[in-house]
């Protein structure tokens, strides 16, 4: 049984429990000495974790740690830049005689993989436009088995299993009712823009078959999954014989969801469904972190700073 999980700990407070590793690497400090620096994780959230100052003796066994493992630590719950984090000071693998059960330690989507397919699913097979519909398809065909798992992200948001599939879910439903109020919108447009936007990071990041994400694929790094996506769907289109305008916007929703050069995206939206698919993706990711945050703030209180939310610290309403 799980000791206490990330969502309860407070500053200040000393721990000693099991945590999933997401991340690890052995970096120098200012002071030119070596430390652990740690993301670790639970099925309520992740938190960053230092273990300062190793000697040399300790390397060997530190270095046997791996992303996806799990450990049991000792620590100080301290605070940096307005963020929780874990000062370690001891670090055991461990083994079969710990018992753990692994859903104390994977964040996952809150329903069902399959649930969320078959609504996805259904709404590409209910596309009007026989093109828009035949590609939706055959992405969701070539990517069947990794989206039952794959996350959207590796830290931020809907960085856990099925995330992907619970942020196109939820996409799709915000785009349906968007149609209704703005009805200039091609519906069809907009909900295959959301089924293909993000598709391509199945092929951005790597992630195991629990949904933990330990890093970038080379394409991914050198390319990332707007430029993947446009790739993809030139592609298809091609193979499909899909019309080139329609393929074209298409391409052009890949390439300016993100909107700002900063964010990856070398084009802004050029039309009204590409912008929609833009304030979408915000709308949701936004939310997403939110809750996240909120989950572990108590009611009447401020969330730790969120990066992902320009710093902000989150208030949680106590009615």
């Amino acid at each position: 049984m799980k000791d206490i999980f990330i969502s309860d700990i407070r500053t200040g407070q000393e721990l000693t429990s099991y945590f999933i590793v997401k991340s690890v690497a052995v970096k120098v400090g200012s002071n030119k000495k070596a430390y652990l620096d740690l993301l670790l994780a639970d099925a309520t959230g992740e938190i960053s974790g230092k273990k300062w100052d190793i000697v040399d003796e300790e390397l060997p066994g530190l270095e046997k740690i791996k992303e996806g493992t799990i450990i049991k630590i000792r620590a100080l719950v301290s605070e940096w830049n307005g963020m929780k984090q874990l000062r370690v000071s001891k670090i055991r693998q461990t083994s079969a005689e710990d018992e753990l059960d692994m859903k104390d330690y994977i964040k996952a989507a809150p329903e069902d993989a399959q649930n969320m397919l078959d609504y996805i699913y259904g709404k590409a097979k209910g596309l009007e436009d026989e093109d828009l519909r035949r590609i939706c398809i055959r992405q969701l065909d070539d990517n069947r088995e990794k989206l039952m798992y794959y996350p959207a992200a590796q830290k931020n948001h809907h960085a856990e299993m099925a995330g992907l599939l619970y942020h196109i879910k939820r996409m799709l439903m915000m785009g349906e009712k968007a149609c209704e109020i703005y009805t200039n919108l091609s519906l069809d447009l907009v909900m295959a823009g959301v089924i293909l936007h993000d598709m391509e990071k199945i092929n951005e990041i790597e992630a195991n078959e629990l949904g933990i994400s330990t890093g970038y694929s080379f394409e991914g790094k050198m390319l990332g999954h707007l430029v993947q996506g446009v790739k993809t769907v030139d592609k298809l289109a091609r193979e499909l014989g899909i019309p080139k305008e329609k393929a074209i916007m298409l391409e052009h929703m890949m390439l300016s969801h993100h909107y700002e050069p900063e964010f990856g995206s070398p084009k802004k939206p050029l039309f009204p469904e590409a912008e929609m698919l833009h304030y979408l993706d915000m709308m949701d990711a936004k939310m997403y972190d939110m809750q996240e945050a909120l989950e572990k703030t108590e009611p009447g209180e401020f969330s730790d700073r969120v990066w992902t939310l320009d710093n902000r610290t989150i208030y949680k309403r106590m009615v």
